[in-house]
């Protein structure tokens, strides 16, 4: 390709709305153009990278029995009414109607699809096991969009989907895509760790996470150094301090003006936050019928309550934080709210049960209640664990502290069972000619998001410096003083040669550009390889070669350029074969 026809420029001034790393130098780089909040063009550069990131996912599915199809990203909402997302999934869900009127969305994930398929094309245990994937655009209407490619609302994801007579089989094709989902990481260059994570909407028995560690990341992990124990935060577990036996006392109202935050009531009254309870007050939207109800959580005072949990617990659609006019309604006062007479469904968090005459509100501006023990003064509608790891807790599993790091998810994989294949009737005929329900699995992976994680971690200050494997030329051949008859000849004569010995060339033939420009030029796109004909290095005796990642530079003879190119580059692949190593499937 030659650069003076290459669509996209390269900018000098950091675009005002890029605010992460991989965001900015994608934009600088001629990568990508944002189009409207969450949604971009993949101009030639980044188009080229995300072709070749399909097709090491495409290989490793391929490897473990993939089938690769293709789906529509616009459904029927008639097949998502009958799995229940239709109405379980908030405005996330892209819904609009068509040209009859009929109601439809834009698919966020295909296991609807996938659902009505079966039940059509499955009707024996000899067609089984299945596993089909496709690589198609999705789209979710992301509230608040971040990071340029990291959170979209329009975004290219590899979906695949194991289908198996029953779960011994969904446990090895769920183990398979955790091996290949490593090996698809470690190919393209990119550090990723497994968590434990939240099933969400997907539903199912049991999820993991693969996650990129970084300070720009958006989720927080909860590990342990010690035993290795890992979760997500939304679903993070730790243990429990057991307060000390304390007989009830009687309940008594306080005075405490001015005490709306638990650090305030704690220092007016002189005593810890582990002996105070703190309600947090939410709106869920629950069931098909998609009512709204209010959510009072008690957790202790010392820790902070955890939505995801909460949303499991009562199996909400939607929540969101309650208005001080929806909690006064209920006959809570703001600040100073109590469980006793509110018009809402408590959940109270399994430690509060345990821990003896706390101080909470009393429902009435400028008072709390002393000595308040549930089961005596209080009851809930749920109790459960429903506090959020933060760091420093005790590890559930051994007696280690546990530390939050945050990070980007990079994949991820479900073991759904028979949630959707149960609602749309997709059963096959086992050996016994019993009717039984497909077993399913569901396993995604964002493929732009990749690319700007591999982004996040293979650059400096100069630019981008891509892995071989990922990067969308392998060599930056570079012509200085195209003036002159002879490096121009040389130039054009050494890119056709390169070209026949397979390699990718992007060719920076521009005429006008400086020298200072097409080096910069280089190194903002980051090729792994830049090879400079000059006036100065054929008078040296051939051209410059220049690997991105290191900072030597070395002059090569001019007939031997095309094999050193062609050992350079290959080397580069032999890399990351070498570096690769089989990761085991961890239940930790």
């Amino acid at each position: 390709m030659r650069q003076s026809r290459l669509f996209g420029l390269t900018l000098r001034e950091t675009p005002g709305e890029a605010d992460t790393a991989s965001h900015q130098l994608l934009l600088r780089a001629g990568y990508i153009r944002q189009v409207g909040a969450g949604l971009y063009s993949y101009l030639p550069l980044a188009y080229r990278a995300i072709r070749k990131i399909e097709q090491i996912i495409r290989e490793e599915i391929n490897a473990i029995g993939g089938q690769e199809l293709l789906m529509p990203v616009v459904n029927p909402a008639e097949l998502w009414k009958e799995t229940g997302r239709w109405y379980s999934i908030g405005g996330e869900l892209a819904r609009f109607k068509d040209i009859a009127n009929r109601d439809m969305v834009l698919a966020m994930t295909h296991e609807e699809i996938v659902g009505d398929l079966i039940r059509r094309e499955i009707r024996s245990y000899r067609q089984l096991p299945q596993l089909v994937y496709h690589i198609q655009t999705k789209f979710r209407d992301e509230l608040r969009p971040r990071a340029g490619l990291i959170r979209t609302r329009e975004f290219i994801m590899k979906d695949s989907y194991s289908l198996d007579t029953d779960e011994e089989g969904l446990d090895l094709q769920y183990k398979a895509h955790y091996k290949a989902y490593f090996r698809i990481f470690q190919r393209v260059g990119l550090p990723a760790s497994s968590v434990s994570s939240d099933v969400g909407m997907m539903g199912g028995s049991q999820a993991h996470e693969f996650m990129y560690l970084t300070p720009i990341g958006e989720d927080t992990l909860i590990i342990c150094r010690a035993c290795g124990c890992r979760a997500n935060r939304q679903v993070a577990a730790f243990q429990k301090p057991n307060p000390p036996h304390e007989e009830a006392l009687p309940i008594e109202k306080v005075y405490t003006p001015g005490t709306k935050t638990i650090e305030a009531l704690a220092n007016y009254l002189q005593i810890p936050e582990t002996k105070t309870g703190k309600a947090v007050f939410l709106v869920a939207t629950l069931g098909e019928e998609r009512r709204e109800r209010l959510v009072m959580a008690i957790v202790r005072g010392d820790m902070e309550a955890n939505e995801t949990k909460i949303s499991n617990a009562i199996k909400a659609v939607e929540l969101r934080a309650a208005r001080s006019e929806e909690i006064t309604v209920a006959g809570a006062v703001p600040g100073y709210a109590g469980a006793q007479g509110v018009d809402a469904i408590i959940i109270a968090d399994d430690l509060i049960t345990r821990t003896p005459n706390l101080v909470v509100g009393a429902n009435e501006e400028n008072y709390h209640l002393k000595n308040v023990n549930y089961g005596r003064d209080f009851t809930a509608d749920y109790v459960t664990d429903i506090v959020a790891a933060g760091g420093g807790e005790t590890c559930p599993n051994c007696a280690a502290s546990l530390e939050a790091v945050r990070g980007v998810e990079i994949g991820n994989i479900f073991k759904l069972g028979t949630r959707y294949s149960g609602a749309f009737g997709a059963n096959f005929l086992d050996r016994d000619s019993q009717s039984k329900p497909i077993v399913m699995g569901s396993y995604g992976i964002g493929v732009g998001r990749l690319l700007a994680c591999v982004c996040e971690e293979f650059r400096d200050e100069a630019g981008l410096k891509l892995p071989i494997s990922v990067a969308p030329f392998e060599v930056h051949l570079v012509m200085l003083s195209s003036n002159k008859p002879e490096v121009g000849e040389t130039a054009e004569k050494l890119y056709h040669d390169l070209q026949a010995a397979g390699l990718e060339i992007l060719f920076d033939d521009r005429p006008d550009a400086a020298a200072g420009v097409k080096f910069a030029d280089a190194d903002l796109i980051g090729l792994p390889l830049r090879i400079v004909v000059s006036d100065r290095s054929l008078k040296a005796g051939g051209v410059e070669f220049k690997l991105r990642a290191a900072a030597e530079r070395e002059n090569v003879p001019l007939d031997t350029s095309v094999m050193k190119a062609r050992l350079l580059i290959d080397n580069l692949y032999q890399d990351i074969k070498t570096a690769m190593q089989e990761v085991e499937f961890d239940t930790k």
